[in-house]
């Protein structure tokens, strides 16, 4: 018995946005980058191939070419294999209580089938990237507050995102809004009942997740691809290539297509490879003797003859033998693991207090609608820091930078004071503009999406002023444009910005700061964390509020 292999640990990233569609966690292993570049230069033998001696000099077919023959991908007689699949199916279906799973009634007429193919797009959105366990609540919740995609089309992101609020990925509740108005303003109210039109017509819905809805809701043969499927049929088929290749996805597409053709039961076999997929054929520690397929599974069976030279495989990779430990998990092949982005971001928690007491107010502002975490809340924020701009000296006057963005009378940043004390034009004789009592550095917070590192450097900004109502607005201006002309300025500043040097004294810093006027707001201290905003900007608000404890 060959011991297991240590696999390296890598931490988990939590709920972020702009994930891939169709995706899964299981493509989040570790990649055997090393291993797979000597592999490719080298080409070393091929799994049951023997080495070649080292005094040996004469050249071994074994070298260039994988020892098997492409047919072992090919899936076919499929019948029995339905019919193990199914009966195993039958008995496990309501063993995790999903409360979107339902067996096929063919009695519903086009309504009903339109309403279940709304129930199995919402969990097929839901389940992109995030576990059963975690989304059964969720799907609950919603679809007691949008029972039917009329409902659904009838709210706003606001809404949509309170509920959706820490289940992460929040661009699929945006697209599951504009999915729902798109299909009751163009559609007739009714989801496409083919797959051709489902991905064509519906916002974030691809191959996979028409699919699954088409099949599922309106018993079309149509084949699924997830990630539990893409690993089963690499282990069912014994292919060991590199998973997102165009011959790989074809090879599986094609395998996954096999196991519906003609059948009468296309929703049910779908959910059946994806269901064994997730808990037998998993990525670690799969369970082979509780497989309905084991009897016809190459990984499993690990022995075939050796085939003619014209009939060898061309799209496997060969097997390092450090990744060989004698099981099935040697497929399917690890892929290349993408090196995450880091960026350093300033968050500026403002606070208003007014000098003659009262409450205290927290200024929040509007993502855009498109993009990373689309439509939340967060601290008025300076994204994507460089190096030079990341000093104490210059991250301490991002705020003024980005209140003359957001205020009609922002604080001046001049150190002269009698041009600090002077009142701008067009103010009200009683107006006195605010002044920003301190700046304190709370720290960094570190959040890790699916493709990007965030570092968050948090100050905490006390603004302070006369009166009884925090600091007005400037004119609404929409989140995007805000953005487009913060791009604009950066590069039109690329200049000055190179001569801004650490621990230089200046008046405005010039950053790609992007407040959003129109959702800015001020909101009572008791009342932030009622708001939608993000995991990420929760851990802000905490970090602050253990500063507040020292300082007071």
């Amino acid at each position: 018995m060959v011991p297991k292999r240590k696999r390296t640990q890598h931490p988990v990233p939590e709920s972020g946005e702009d994930y891939d569609e169709d995706s899964d966690s299981s493509y989040n292993e570790t990649s055997r980058l090393d291993a797979t570049k000597k592999s490719r230069k080298t080409r070393q033998p091929a799994h049951g191939t023997r080495k070649k001696n080292h005094d040996d000099d004469s050249p071994t077919v074994a070298n260039s070419i994988s020892s098997h023959a492409v047919s072992i991908h090919v899936i076919t007689a499929v019948e029995p294999m339905r019919v193990a699949l199914l009966e195993w199916y039958d008995s496990v279906h309501d063993a995790r209580k999903m409360p979107w799973r339902k067996k096929f009634d063919p009695s519903l007429d086009v309504e009903g089938r339109a309403q279940r193919a709304y129930e199995v797009w919402v969990s097929e959105i839901m389940l992109q990237q995030t576990q059963v366990v975690t989304v059964i609540p969720y799907y609950n919740k919603w679809m007691a507050k949008f029972p039917t995609i009329k409902d659904l089309a009838a709210s706003d992101i606001e809404t949509v995102n309170s509920l959706w609020k820490g289940l992460g990925y929040y661009s699929r509740a945006a697209r599951l809004l504009s999915g729902a108005q798109k299909t009751v303003n163009e559609l007739q109210g009714r989801l496409p009942d083919n797959a051709k039109d489902m991905q064509a017509k519906i916002p974030g819905v691809g191959r996979y997740s028409a699919g699954a809805i088409c099949s599922i809701a309106y018993n079309h043969c149509v084949p699924v691809l997830d990630g539990n499927v893409h690993r089963l049929l690499s282990r069912f088929t014994a292919l060991h290539a590199l998973p997102k290749s165009k011959q790989t996805l074809d090879i599986l597409w094609t395998g996954a297509e096999s196991f519906i053709e003609q059948s009468k039961r296309p929703g049910d076999i779908n959910q059946a490879l994806i269901e064994l997929g997730s808990t037998v054929c998993t990525v670690r520690d799969p369970v082979c003797s509780h497989c309905p397929l084991r009897l016809w599974c190459k990984a499993y069976e690990r022995t075939q003859p050796k085939p003619d030279i014209e009939e060898l495989c061309l799209v496997c990779e060969p097997i390092p033998s450090d990744e060989d430990d004698g099981s099935v998990t040697i497929y399917p092949m690890k892929a290349e693991r993408k090196k995450v982005r880091e960026e350093l971001d300033s968050v500026n928690v403002i606070e208003w207090r007014s000098k003659n007491g009262g409450d205290r107010w927290f200024l929040l502002v509007r993502r855009p609608e498109g993009g990373l975490l689309a439509g939340l809340h967060e601290f008025p924020t300076a994204s994507n820091l460089s190096s030079g701009k990341a000093s104490e000296s210059n991250v301490a006057q991002i705020p003024y930078t980005l209140l003359k963005e957001l205020l009609m009378h922002p604080p001046h940043p001049s150190h002269s004071e009698s041009q600090r004390l002077a009142k701008p034009t067009n103010v009200e004789p009683s107006y006195q503009v605010p002044k920003i009592a301190h700046v304190k550095p709370a720290g960094d917070v570190v959040h890790v999406f699916s493709h990007i590192k965030k570092t968050y450097r948090v100050q905490w900004v006390l603004l302070e002023s006369e009166g009884d109502e925090p600091p007005r607005f400037r004119s609404t201006v929409s989140p995007d444009q805000i953005a487009r002309k913060n791009g604009n300025r950066a590069r039109k500043s690329k200049g000055k910005q190179r001569r801004l040097e650490e621990g230089s004294e200046v008046s405005e810093v010039e950053v790609n700061a992007t407040p959003k006027t129109s959702g800015a707001q001020w909101v009572p201290l008791a009342q932030v964390e009622g708001v939608n905003i993000s995991t990420g900007v929760l851990k802000v608000w905490k970090l602050v509020k253990k500063l507040w404890i020292i300082t007071q």
